[in-house]
């Protein structure tokens, strides 16, 4: 029987010195302890725990029983409660080996058991085992901050795996317990921070900075898993949304520890302290951009932050985190419109035209738009793509006339996107109408410089061989801003530079375009006839795309509607042709 022969092991061993235990003795020991376990007798092994005589016998040997003692409780638990007493009586030998085992040997094999779960079994475990190994490192003398940091880095390479709920149905089932386990770790640090508050307060000159910077690497790392993907908006019916709770608390030990914002002349950040410059280098980016975006969007420990930076330089500092967010969301298709938020924030607390155009000679401040426009063209959620416009027209707002200038000409060499060019064709041309209908002269939008701009406008990209059909919107826009620049600007002012730049308008725009449209209408009228004819037609490419499989009714729809929109080009070229005849009869102007 087990109980025997445990019993015959403890009754030998109790005659022995402590120095005096063999190998032979833990391992004996520790099956016999684990046989009473799997036979269900852990009153009796409890019994023997609890007995004064056996505590040295405990303190050396019954670390060993963590691992089947574990495998036990979690056993019962997944019973449906029909063991309860069983699982009570073994839940208070766990309780018993942590007062009386060695506590460096104890914190082995409770961490070992931590590393070797996996799966739907990780929350339960860590959950189990928080409480033992939080008492066990209060204990700790030699190497704490080594053996809380350890520990809080194998709990969280742990739970990384797992998936992050974000709906409030998945939230609230909670299936794998990471909500609630998320909440019991932050918790579990709660002491340690404590720790190092209490040592901070007594002295200003603290020295011992270990653990306070393995505390921080924790924080760094719940940034990024769980709360970058978590939902953290208040969610009807739920009481206290956890993740909220989560990055409270984070935030409050950030706050605590004093991770303060500070911005040092050439880091990519103001989060830090002086006290870790090294801390930004070993956590990713995608910890200091979520930071920022709990403290800035969610209003996590706002009240923390120093109030006596300029809206411009809150935007440059999070320009990076911006850009690190665009990346993470919106790229990759996430429901989350973190990047979109934080920037809005951002922006909305300057005033339009304020923003300063050296500001474009930082990377983050190209690199962010061009990413939106990813967003607008490449992201198959319609709410992101409208948000990320929305986003680049209060960023365009912001800028000083010459920034709006940079930002256009950059755009519009970068963006490689009919639609986009139109759009920014469209924010040109109303450029140009402020700079005309203003008293005073924008000389960005007017004469030599806008000249410059134009000649990225008025052309088309692969001359008379350009796809009009792909590229209608951007000549559209093109067409629509030279018919407004000859009807707006008086040929005596030549305010816009037009009339002495028609000859390079008419050769590198306007005579392409009447070629290319003679050639795309025939091209597609060829196509109607043979569709009509029932001849059988290869392939059929519009806008360098084979069109799918569709019957010849829906084919012919598509190829009359590329007609129309090039009827439509032809009309509004015609509208501009015609203009321009005129003025240049009324003024003898040579086009």
């Amino acid at each position: 029987m087990a109980v025997d022969e445990l019993q015959a092991i403890i009754q030998r061993c109790q005659i022995l010195e402590e120095s005096d235990f063999r190998g032979e003795d833990f391992n004996l020991f520790q099956v016999a302890g684990q046989k009473c376990l799997e036979d269900g007798y852990a009153a009796q092994l409890l019994e023997v725990i609890q007995n004064e005589k056996n505590k040295v016998i405990i303190k050396n040997m019954g670390w060993n029983l963590i691992s089947p003692l574990v495998r036990c409780i979690l056993a019962y638990k997944q019973e449906d409660d029909k063991r309860d007493d069983k699982r009570e009586h073994c839940l208070k030998i766990l309780d018993q080996l942590v007062q009386l085992c060695n506590p460096k040997e104890l914190f082995l094999g409770l961490l070992e058991q931590i590393e070797q779960t996996s799966g739907e079994k990780v929350c339960p475990t860590v959950m189990l085992l928080l409480q033992p190994l939080q008492t066990v490192l209060l204990k700790l003398q030699n190497k704490k901050a080594y053996s809380v940091g350890l520990s809080l880095a194998m709990i969280m390479n742990q739970l990384t795996p797992l998936p992050v709920p974000y709906t409030k149905q998945q939230i609230q089932e909670d299936k794998l317990g990471l909500c609630q386990c998320c909440n019991a770790v932050v918790d579990f640090a709660k002491p340690f921070v404590n720790e190092v508050v209490k040592n901070m307060e007594k002295s200003s000159e603290y020295n011992d900075m270990e653990l306070k910077e393995e505390l921080l690497k924790f924080c760094m790392k719940s940034l990024k898993y769980p709360l970058l993907t978590a939902q953290l908006e208040q969610l009807e019916g739920i009481e206290e949304q956890p993740f909220r709770h989560f990055a409270t608390e984070i935030i409050v030990s950030v706050v605590k520890m004093n991770y303060i914002f500070l911005h040092h002349k050439g880091k990519r950040s103001y989060w830090e302290n002086q006290e870790f410059e090294d801390i930004e280098r070993k956590n990713s980016a995608d910890s200091l951009a979520c930071l920022s975006y709990l403290m800035f969007v969610q209003h996590f420990g706002i009240n923390c932050f120093p109030m006596v930076f300029s809206p411009s330089y809150l935007l440059q500092c999070n320009m990076t985190h911006i850009e690190v967010l665009v990346v993470v969301f919106c790229l990759f298709a996430s429901f989350f419109s973190h990047p979109q938020d934080l920037f809005e924030n951002c922006l909305l607390r300057m005033e339009d035209n304020s923003l300063l155009h050296q500001y474009l000679e930082f990377r983050d401040f190209i690199n962010v738009p061009q990413d939106l426009v990813k967003v607008m063209t490449l992201c198959p959620i319609e709410h992101l793509r409208k948000k990320s416009l929305n986003m680049l027209q209060l960023f365009i707002d912001k800028f000083d006339a010459e920034g709006k200038y940079t930002l256009f000409r950059c755009l519009l060499k970068t963006s490689n996107h009919a639609g986009v060019e139109g759009y920014i064709i469209q924010k040109i041309k109303d450029q140009i109408h402020l700079s005309l209908t203003k008293a005073h002269d924008n000389v960005w939008f007017t004469r030599h410089h806008l000249i410059s701009l134009l000649d990225l406008v008025l052309f088309l990209p692969e001359g008379a061989e350009t796809d009009l059909l792909q590229n209608s919107d951007r000549i559209m826009a093109s067409l629509n801003l030279l018919r407004y620049l000859v009807i707006k600007d008086c040929e005596s002012d030549n305010q816009t530079g037009v009339w002495t730049t028609l000859a390079k308008i008419e050769k590198n725009f306007l005579k392409p375009l009447h070629v290319g449209l003679n050639m795309s209408k025939a091209h597609y009228e060829a196509e109607i006839k043979n569709k009509r004819e029932n001849r059988r037609v290869y392939s059929l490419t519009v806008s360098e795309e084979k069109m799918p499989a569709m019957t010849t009714e829906m084919q012919l729809q598509v190829l009359h509607s590329a007609l129309f929109t090039f009827d439509l080009i032809e009309s509004v070229l015609a509208r501009v042709e015609e203009l321009i005849e005129v003025k240049v009869k009324a003024t003898g102007i040579k086009a």
